[in-house]
């Protein structure tokens, strides 16, 4: 029998290479507004929340809100810097392997998804299974997007399997009844242990043995 009905894939970081191009953005973007941040700073807090936190954060780290352009400038740099996104690497072996039905779990915007999966030609293989915390009344680390899609795949929350590269999507996964499976990839592998995930990895071709 199959350990699993179901695995549900985050997508920034773990289907697109894309957090390192983000978060250049975002570190530069703070830098001019006086808030010098590392890279592995903005990995260890931002990285996985919704930008509705990533703000309130920034609001404690300026201790002032920030422009009101901010968010739109955000956007419109951080669009133009993701034409260069590539595949996570090995994850197109493991979406090849995957003998169970998947779909993509994010806490970004429909369109964000859209562009970067379409950009590293992994759309075609999520077409019509791909979920955003718009879609649901909280974003991670609450439960709620998880068990939205795992209800619109038919798939019973014990019998899911999570991939996620951050500790909130792995509380979120552990909310939802769910087994979580932390890739390391930027995130520090004692953050995602921490957090609760099952199984922690470094590379993304483990990840097929794994499951």
């Amino acid at each position: 029998m199959r350990r699993f009905d179901l695995v549900i894939f985050d997508c920034d970081g773990v289907l697109v290479d894309s957090e390192v191009i983000t978060n250049e953005v975002f570190a530069t973007m703070l830098g001019e507004l006086g808030a010098v941040v590392t890279l592995q700073y903005l990995f260890e807090h931002f990285m996985g929340h919704s930008m509705a936190h990533c703000l309130t954060l920034v609001r404690e780290l300026l201790g002032r809100d920030p422009p009101d352009e901010f968010l739109v400038e955000y956007r419109r740099r951080s669009s133009r810097a993701l034409e260069e996104v590539v595949a996570v690497p090995g994850i197109e072996q493991v979406l090849d392997a995957l003998d169970v039905p998947s779909c993509v779990a994010s806490n970004g915007p429909h369109d964000k998804m859209r562009r970067t999966l379409e950009i590293t030609g992994l759309l075609p293989r999520f077409e019509s299974r791909l979920f955003s915390a718009d879609d649901v009344g909280r974003p991670k680390p609450a439960p709620d997007l998880f068990l939205f899609a795992a209800s619109r795949m038919n798939a019973a929350p014990e019998r899911t399997a999570v991939v996620e590269d951050s500790p909130a999507g792995v509380t979120a996964a552990l909310a939802a009844g769910m087994k979580a499976y932390g890739y390391a990839g930027r995130m520090p592998a004692g953050r995602l242990i921490g957090a609760g995930a099952a199984v922690v990895f470094e590379d993304m071709r483990e990840l097929c043995a794994l499951l």
